[in-house]
């Protein structure tokens, strides 16, 4: 049994106060006992494509991931930061998930692999994340104490083929940092997620942006954490907040023993690890 903490921020295009408020929620959450926290998409920065090549750090290295592996240290949580840029050596930017153990330490990394090129019927009209990030190709799942957990981001949510190779690579817990729109997540966020916690009988900890970022965009918000059956186990509808429960891994097995759709399953991904 752990103790996992979800976050829902309305972050902004200045990453210190995005730190702060983090900072007072992560304070929060430990003294809840939470061992394992997950943030949104875009904590540090949320704003235009300059203000993510403004604060691009090189993996492991600069002050925005000092101060967040601070964080994990200082209240003695895993955490698994839902989005930040990432500068690559060859001068190109990643939207990154990073994970810190409790001692600060960044334990894994994952670029997001779909990029959010569409049309929305809201205040941005379009939206074209390949104009500022390079899409990421490889899959990750992380060995920690909590079992072993599988990483995504957001737009990934709507191709089920890399859900299917998390649970075939072990996942036990699945991560969905996001910054939803309104109009997509009214539509399609809770079934979407719902979904991906049916189909890999995996525990599922969406972490969502909330809110109004500018004049032109708007989030849907609705962290929600959903057990290996599809049951919403908590939800942060609107507003910033956190939510906290505890998630047993064992529930998983029970699930697969007596609906193992694992070894039932006749097509394979093709995505592999690297």
């Amino acid at each position: 049994m752990a103790k996992i903490g979800v976050v829902q921020m309305t972050s902004g295009e200045d990453p210190e106060k995005n730190l702060e408020h983090l900072a007072r929620k992560l304070k929060g959450l430990q003294l809840q006992g939470a061992e394992l926290v997950v943030t949104p998409e875009n904590t540090v920065v949320f704003g235009s494509r300059d203000d993510y090549l403004k604060h691009a750090e090189t993996l492991g290295k600069g002050p925005i991931q000092d101060q967040l592996s601070e964080m994990a240290r200082h209240y003695r949580i895993w955490l698994v930061v839902g989005s930040m840029p990432i500068l690559t050596v060859s001068g190109e930017v990643t939207a990154t998930s990073l994970v810190y153990d409790d001692q600060g330490q960044l334990i894994e990394f994952y670029d997001k692999l779909h990029m959010f090129d569409v049309d929305v019927e809201d205040g941005h009209h379009s939206y074209r994340e390949s104009d500022t990030f390079k899409a990421g190709d490889q899959i990750k799942v992380v060995e920690t104490p909590f079992g072993k957990l599988g990483l995504s981001i957001c737009y990934d949510v709507r191709f089920p083929q890399l859900y299917s190779e998390l649970r075939q690579q072990g996942a036990d817990i699945i991560v969905v940092p996001a910054a939803f729109t309104k109009v997509t997540g009214r539509a399609h966020w809770e079934v979407l997620l719902r979904a991906r916690a049916i189909e890999t009988q995996c525990w599922l900890l969406a972490s969502a942006q909330w809110g109004e970022h500018n004049a032109e965009r708007e989030t849907w918000g609705h962290s929600m954490m959903i057990d290996p059956w599809g049951n919403i186990v908590a939800e942060q509808k609107e507003g910033t907040g956190v939510l906290l429960t505890d998630i047993d891994i064992s529930v998983s097995d029970g699930i697969r023993q007596k609906m193992p759709v694992a070894k039932h399953a006749r097509l394979t991904c093709h995505l592999h690890q690297k």
